[in-house]
């Protein structure tokens, strides 16, 4: 560039000192009045003139071809290739278990004995409490001594009836009385048993809410006890119904708990069989381990279930997509690059899949091994001539 110009300015020099001397030439030509050596001379120096504007239209040329390039868009370029690509819908929810109790007493009376404390870890059948009977034990006692009496007459009644000694209706009598004794007695132990408030299942007892000595009923307002089984725990998420074919149990999960600040992995365990139709979703169930005890009911979770996946997906940034009047997305490719990088844009209709963060799947248009403009995708037209920076 710095030669042509050099090159013009010298041109151009010797163009003025020529034009120079033949100034002091025709002046002594028009001087002498011989009008056909004017006309000669006139001749001579337009046959000039034409020559230096052709040169100079060269010169011309030559300064837009060694210029063009400066001026050119300048780009940068990324190449698509074919990579794995999971998509998740995210989702909100809370942790439950279905182990989440309040306990209530099933008889009435006066909370005698509590036999744990907050935070105590029991097993399911443990003794938590004990109601006062009424004496119910008392009577217990007293049924269980006439049942021992009713079994001896029974007995001695059934050795003599086999010796063929006494009547039938004796021995039918004491068997009739033992059997009603004892059917007695297990109906007391079943009612007395009422009055031990034991644990349903195994877990952490969360709250002891009425205090030892205190009167109760069956019925709200008098729960004793609250246990909640903190290692079986699930996260229940209310999932869209356009998600029904592809949220299915063993799909990935990531969860996220921001209070914690903590990430586990997990799977979809279940899902509901019922669309909800207040809000057009369906209940899906999440197991979540509890190791450290940290996780607890009511807790919420930010929840991404895996709904799609690809061995082998094109996906480019979602920034570059541009879109024409008729909805088409379209993204400009680089065509025919030069070894002075410098190429042609060309505009390239695709069709487009899930995206996923600022990335986007590329269902057609485009393959793996394309040429995309990144930089400058916006101001770019199809068919321009653009200089690429870096590839």
């Amino acid at each position: 560039m710095q030669k042509i110009n050099q090159i013009l300015t010298l041109f151009l020099a010797i163009a003025i000192a020529a034009c120079g001397g033949a100034d002091s030439s025709v002046s002594s030509i028009v001087a002498g009045g011989d009008l056909e050596t004017i006309r000669a001379k006139k001749k001579e120096l337009a046959g000039q003139l034409k020559q230096v504007e052709q040169d100079i239209s060269i010169l011309d040329s030559a300064i837009a071809a060694n210029t063009v390039n400066s001026n050119l868009p300048l780009v940068t370029t990324i190449q698509t290739n074919l990579e794995e690509f999971y998509h998740f819908v995210e989702l909100q929810g809370d942790v439950t278990t279905k182990q989440n109790l309040l306990i209530y007493p099933e008889v009435p009376g006066t909370l005698l004995k509590v036999f744990v404390e907050e935070g105590q870890r029991v097993n399911k059948g443990a003794l938590l409490g004990k109601i006062d009977d009424g004496g119910l034990g008392s009577q217990l006692i007293q049924m269980k001594t006439q049942l021992e009496l009713a079994k001896t007459t029974f007995e001695r009644q059934e050795r003599l009836w086999n010796q063929k000694i006494g009547s039938e209706i004796q021995y039918l009598q004491s068997k009739t009385n033992y059997e009603s004794q004892r059917n007695a007695v297990a109906q007391m132990e079943s009612q007395l048993e009422k009055f031990n408030v034991r644990a349903p299942f195994s877990g952490v007892i969360d709250d002891v809410i009425k205090d030892q000595g205190s009167v109760v009923s069956p019925g709200p307002g008098s729960e004793i006890f609250r246990i909640v089984n903190l290692s079986n725990m699930y996260i229940e998420v209310l999932v869209p119904e356009s998600y029904i074919t592809s949220v299915i149990p063993g799909k990935d999960v990531k969860v996220f708990f921001p209070v914690l600040n903590k990430s586990i992995d997990g799977k979809v365990k279940e899902t509901g069989n019922h669309i909800n139709p207040n809000n057009r979703s369906f209940t899906v169930r999440i197991p979540v381990s509890n190791q450290g005890g940290m996780i607890k009911p009511n807790l919420m979770a930010k929840v991404e279930i895996n709904d799609y996946y690809s061995e082998e997906a094109v996906l480019i940034p979602q920034s570059i997509i541009n879109e024409n009047a008729e909805g088409d997305q379209y993204v400009y490719v680089v065509k025919d690059v030069k070894g002075d990088k410098t190429a042609t844009a060309s505009r390239a209709i695709i069709t487009t899949g899930q995206t996923q963060g600022d990335r986007v799947e590329v269902l057609s248009g485009i393959g793996p091994g394309t040429n995309l403009i990144v930089e400058g995708a916006r101001s770019v037209k199809d068919g321009q001539e653009v200089k690429i920076l870096k590839n």
